[in-house]
Order: structure tokens, then sequence, then C-alpha cells
């Protein structure tokens, strides 16, 4: 399979799973991070997401130190993304060892969220500028 193509199976899979994040997130956040079950599917859906951005990530650098590749990004809004997305992944998971540990919700918890909340915006601005690589038919067109 070539690269692009594994590319918009990942963006599309990042798209479905930015939405469904949020909507757990949304969740969490009306009911005070209540209910296990609640808890366990924004965990599943967060692991899920981690791991496909890291793999959109993959995808664009391979190997190399992306630490270095996206200090050299030209867009401020991919750097940014890349640093609010870095503390969202590191808070979840301090908040995920305190609530295996406990149960309940944690002050880093609601850290955790806020800078959710905002990774979710500024992926919007990402997928945004990227949106003719989602109406392309053809993969490798449009991106």
């Amino acid at each position: 399979m070539k690269k692009i193509t594994k590319l918009k199976i990942c963006d599309w899979s990042l798209l479905f799973l930015t939405i469904a994040i949020l909507i757990s997130g949304i969740q969490l956040e009306a009911t005070h991070s209540n209910g296990r079950t609640s808890v366990w599917i924004h965990i599943i859906v967060g692991l899920l997401f981690t791991f496909l951005v890291a793999y959109h990530i993959f995808l664009h650098f391979g190997n190399t130190n992306w630490f270095a590749k996206f200090h050299k990004q030209k867009s401020p809004v991919t750097r940014i993304l890349w640093w609010v997305s870095l503390f969202t992944f590191v808070t979840g998971i301090i908040t995920l060892i305190h609530w295996l540990g406990t149960f309940t919700h944690a002050p880093i918890g609601g850290v955790h969220g806020k800078l959710g909340f905002l990774m979710i915006i500024i992926s919007a601005g990402h997928i945004i500028k990227r949106v003719k690589f989602f109406k392309s038919k053809k993969a490798g067109t449009g991106h």
C-alpha cells in the first residue's frame, strides 16, 4: 500500500476519532467524570486516538527526531498542535494512573480536559487547512 493511501486511511480514522474523543470528553465534563463506563470509553478512544496520532506523525516524518521536525515546521498551528498534544498526552497518562488507583476525578484530570479541548480546537484548524485532502477521491491528490 502506498504511503499516501495509508495517510488517507489514517487521517479519515483520526477525523472519526477526533469527533468520538470530543463527544466523550464533553460527556465526562457534563457528568463530572461520574460513571466508570464513560471514563473507560474515553480511555479506550483516547488510546486509539493517541496511537493514530503517532502513526500519522510517523507517516510524515518516519523514525526521525520528531521534536526537531516540529521545531522546523513553518506552520505555527502545527508547531502549537504538537506541544498541546504532547501535554495532553502526558496529563492523560498521569490522570489515568490516578484514576486507576482511586476511580475518582483529580485536578490533573481537569487540566487534561482543558488541554484536550484546546487540542481539538487547534486540530480543527489543522484539518480545515487540509480539507482538500479529505475531499479528494483519489489517494494522493489535494495534499
